[in-house]
């Protein structure tokens, strides 16, 4: 049975993923010279989509991270167009496509580990540390899926070298994006008292 917070939250994290998908991750970084700006934006390469999928698992749970996620698969697939190069069914052939798959593993495994421990730092942490990994590896298995069976146009394409760019290189800013998660949902949790 699906409580009302429960639901509450899968609406705020099905926006918060949505959201995420066109906002670009920046890092600020102080500058040396003081006739130029204080401060110094540096692009991280990635969006702040799966920093939703997280927080969304560190706040409301399994289920409510679950039904936002599925809720997104859905709008992106059938009406609108929400995912970060449009949507429709002609997404499944997209290589990101199992990254999309993997918010569903991963914020069911976030929202698992955020409410397993009490909302220490740490914790919270290993729980964004977890759903991302989950991401990844639903990812690379689609990859190779679609590999194996060449469900996509381009499967002459390199399977590694896939892996490399679809993996390897948002990784960085990615796990920058799941700290920034961690600190909120801390921050959150403690000051909503659960």
């Amino acid at each position: 049975m699906i409580r009302l917070n429960e639901l509450l939250w899968a609406f705020i994290g099905l926006l918060l993923t949505i959201g995420g998908t066109f906002l670009e991750a920046f890092i600020a970084s102080p500058m040396w010279s003081f006739r130029d700006h204080l401060l110094s934006l540096h692009s991280l390469g990635v969006t702040y989509q799966i920093g939703g999928v997280l927080l969304v698992g560190c706040m409301g749970g399994k289920k409510a991270g679950v039904l936002s996620q599925i809720g997104y698969l859905i709008m992106g697939l059938t009406w609108f167009p929400v995912f970060s190069q449009g949507g429709g069914l002609g997404y499944l052939q997209e290589p990101s496509f199992g990254y999309l798959l993997g918010f569903i593993p991963g914020a069911w495994i976030c929202g698992i580990l955020a409410f397993r421990f009490p909302p220490r730092l740490e914790f919270l942490a290993l729980s964004c540390l977890g759903g991302l990994v989950s991401i990844h590896l639903t990812g690379i298995l689609y990859l190779s899926l679609t590999e194996l069976f060449s469900w996509t146009p381009e499967s002459s394409q390199q399977l590694l070298n896939t892996i490399i760019q679809y993996s390897l290189f948002p990784l960085p800013g990615q796990l920058v994006v799941a700290c920034a998660a961690t600190v909120i949902a801390y921050l959150l949790r403690h000051l909503m008292f659960y």
